[in-house]
């Protein structure tokens, strides 16, 4: 028996008792306009439209495609729909269970239907990054020959997972993370549906606001946890899920935090200040507050960042790459993993040596500037590669550094205005205090040993 991937025992029985089957399952979508996300992908003419015969016509077929997403985004959904939509034998395999042997099995079984029957197949691969390259290898064929169309399913970058002959004979749709107005939308929809919960209980604004955080864009998880809740609502009679049966449900507490107010700069202000405080303990608290809220992990990336700047800066010239590299990490990652990954640069950041001389310094410079001391640039210092410059006297007497022992000529860099200004003040904590050494020996041979005025008090 051809390993059907929704079998039709399957669906009898969940025709005649529709509460056997988890609510995820009961409401997934049986036509792609009911798919709830994913917009981007299921324009008219798009690849899956065709697959479900939308505009299908024509010499050009259906290509084969790969789904790569975070879970819950729908990559199953999309092929459930398609196994109604279609005409076409649909199969499953899952890269879990399935080798060489099961695959083989399906394109030979695809190539008879096609010749005795004139019989399209669409296989739909679950997990496909688990496959090998011997296994990945061993679809190519059916691929390029059309004896399938593959439909396959991944949640790793499939760059570094699929083979490359694979994926130049396929097209590579992205799946998007929920949005809260997607998942809204599904829930409402789960709320009153027959096939969801019919109307049976409400959901209150607070304890929906609560559902979504702990969802994390996943449609999965979030109908799961509704109808846990849902469950324990009816047991007891409620009309209504609140907030306290919802927390008690999936054993998570709501965190205050509302994400377009006051809490959203509250506590993200006070991790900030936390990790200039050096207290690692509470800058980790008020991480986790805005994780567990569902806080974008990219906000959390970009402040950890300007905090590498604003408040360690040279006095550990690791802290930015570290939260560069954070960032760089969660945007390929994102939730759950990145929690990993942010907890790593907080800890690191919090626990570096401080130093605010590179924010005090650009400041001070800042201010001169606005006050209007900025004035020409040093004849010598100007562009002396135009005809015609030498005659202004532009790059005239310049010094080149290289050209000097130790690689510092003593000549005007500053303009006039602020010659004397010493903007930079290092301190001496951590690695600054090498900076510290550096810029006195280059001050003093440049001959600005001392100097200061009004800039070099405000840096």
């Amino acid at each position: 028996m051809e390993p059907d991937l929704f079998t039709a025992a399957a669906e009898d029985r969940q025709e005649k008792d529709p509460s056997s089957s988890p609510l995820a399952v009961r409401m997934r979508p049986r036509v792609l306009d009911e798919v709830v996300g994913q917009q981007h992908l299921l324009k008219p003419g798009s690849p899956l439209r065709r697959l479900v015969g939308e505009g299908g016509g024509g010499p050009a077929g259906a290509s084969s495609v790969i789904l790569w997403g975070p879970p819950g985004t729908g990559k199953t959904t999309l092929a459930y729909v398609v196994s109604k939509a279609t005409n076409k034998r649909f199969v499953e395999l899952s890269a879990i269970t399935a080798g060489v042997k099961e695959v083989r099995a399906v394109i030979e079984s695809a190539r008879r239907a096609t010749g005795g029957f004139g019989k399209e197949t669409v296989l739909f691969l679950d997990e496909i990054h688990r496959f090998s390259k011997a296994q990945q290898d061993s679809l190519l064929p059916a691929v390029e020959n059309r004896w399938v169309t593959l439909i396959a399913a991944t949640t790793e970058n499939p760059y570094f997972s699929i083979i490359s002959p694979l994926l130049s004979r396929s097209l590579l749709l992205t799946l998007e993370s929920l949005t809260d107005d997607d998942l809204r939308a599904l829930l409402r929809r789960t709320l009153t549906d027959e096939r969801g919960l019919g109307g049976a209980v409400a959901l209150p604004e607070d304890a929906e606001a609560h559902l979504l955080r702990i969802a994390g864009g996943d449609a999965r998880r979030a109908l799961t946890a509704l109808e846990a809740a849902a469950g324990a609502a009816i047991a007891t009679g409620a009309a209504e899920i609140t907030l306290e049966t919802l927390e008690a449900t999936v054993d998570r507490a709501a965190v205050k935090y509302d994400r377009d107010g006051d809490q959203h700069y509250d506590v993200a202000s006070a991790l900030i200040k936390s990790i200039r405080g050096s207290d690692v303990d509470a800058a980790l608290h008020y991480l986790a507050r805005m994780i567990e809220a569902g806080e974008d992990p990219r906000f959390i990336a970009r402040r950890l960042m300007i905090s590498a700047s604003e408040d360690i800066g040279l006095a550990d010239p690791t802290a930015l790459p570290t939260a560069v590299a954070a960032a760089q990490a969660v945007a390929m990652i994102g939730f759950p993993e990145a929690a990993l990954t942010l907890s790593h640069a907080t800890i690191a950041l919090a626990l570096a040596p401080k130093s605010n001389a590179a924010t005090l310094a650009i400041s001070a410079a800042q201010d001169d500037v606005r006050r209007g001391l900025a004035g020409p640039v040093p004849a010598h210092l100007r562009d002396g590669h135009y005809k015609g410059a030498a005659k202004l006297g532009h790059a005239q007497g310049y010094v080149y550094p290289h050209d000097v022992q130790g690689g510092i000529a003593a000549q005007q860099y500053a303009p006039d205005a602020v010659r004397d200004r010493q903007y930079y003040a290092p301190t001496r904590y951590g690695a600054e205090a090498r900076y510290a050494d550096v810029v006195e020996r280059v001050r003093e041979r440049l001959g600005r040993a001392g100097e200061g005025g009004e800039g070099g008090e405000q840096a």
